[in-house]
């Protein structure tokens, strides 16, 4: 969960609260130098600026606004921090790349392992050989599946209804009561897909918000009921719509999300192009075709979110 300034200053700073600042910086450089993390303040999303009540703000707005574009307002600190890795992605994917020795003394290891696993009646992990076995990680699943909603939300404009969201993750057979895994040695203690959507709220991934009835009333963030597109007893409905939330864009990155998208679909028309024979060892470098589709790709994508792809800071 993220660090809030408040409780920061409360339980580290206690009576000297003034010299935050000194200290953030001294503990920036330490998380740097020593672990390769970071703090990073969340932003509050970036609003657009509503509309004009009448003719005449409109006329005076108009002046304002030549362009005719929206503006937004900017972006504030909320005062609460994540912390982010600062390592460069080449020695990520070094170190999560099977290294011989390394997978030797795994595998030296495993049987080891193994009887002491039936001792303690726990799961072992396989040996991949790389520092970063990202196989044996328990948040693979909930990670993939994230990043899938936060690339819906991206390509439907940065806005995605309730319903819309619902019917794209039921064609992938997930439904609100669908266990979702997050833990290997744990899969009975499977939270549903419901519950995993307001942890993603609650860690500040996601956004849910109301939005405003018919009479132009205002956008509010708030819990849905279960079915999250309800009657209100008249004629107009309830619409709750999910956006990226804060984290997502400190930790994420649209642009990031979206070359996710882009290697996805244009692996995708590769292998449909080959019949379904690819050879992911032949070109290691891309071909200039391919550079081209991905090139596109990206332009459609950005299109589809309907502005310049935000990049992490």
């Amino acid at each position: 969960m993220p660090l809030r300034r408040e409780e920061i200053s409360k339980k580290v700073m206690g009576s000297k609260s003034r010299r935050f600042a000194e200290v953030y910086m001294r503990a920036q450089a330490t998380l740097r130098k020593t672990f390769s993390m970071e703090l990073i303040e969340l932003q509050n999303r970036v609003e657009e600026r509503e509309p004009p009540k009448d003719a005449q703000q409109r006329d005076k707005k108009d002046k304002k606004d030549v362009t005719g574009l929206k503006k937004k307002a900017a972006p504030t600190g909320t005062k609460t921090y994540i912390l982010r890795s600062t390592l460069d992605p080449r020695l990520i994917k070094i170190a999560a790349s099977a290294d011989p020795d390394i997978l030797r003394i795994e595998q030296a290891d495993l049987a080891i392992d193994e009887e002491h696993a039936r001792d303690e009646d726990d799961v072992v992990s396989q040996p991949t050989g790389a520092i970063l076995a990202w196989e044996n990680a328990d948040t693979l699943g909930t990670v993939g599946l994230l990043y899938v909603i936060l690339s819906l939300i991206l390509v439907h404009g940065r806005n995605l209804p309730d319903n819309d969201l619902k019917a794209y993750l039921r064609r992938l057979r997930l439904n609100q009561n669908t266990p979702i895994p997050t833990n290997a040695r744990l899969p009975h203690a499977a939270p549903t897909l419901e519950a995993f959507l307001w942890q993603c709220v609650r860690q500040g991934y996601l956004d849910l918000q109301r939005l405003g009835d018919a009479k132009g009333g205002p956008k509010k963030r708030g819990r849905a009921p279960a079915a999250t597109q309800v009657g209100n007893g008249g004629d107009e409905a309830v619409v709750y719509e999910w956006r990226w939330g804060p984290r997502a864009q400190a930790e994420v990155g649209e642009q990031d999300v979206a070359r996710f998208v882009a290697d996805f679909m244009v692996e995708r028309a590769r292998h449909e192009a080959a019949g379904g024979d690819t050879d992911e060892d032949e070109d290691a470098g891309e071909t200039a075709e391919v550079k081209k589709m991905r090139e596109r790709t990206m332009g459609g994508i950005e299109r589809a979110a309907g502005g310049n792809l935000a990049v992490l800071v």
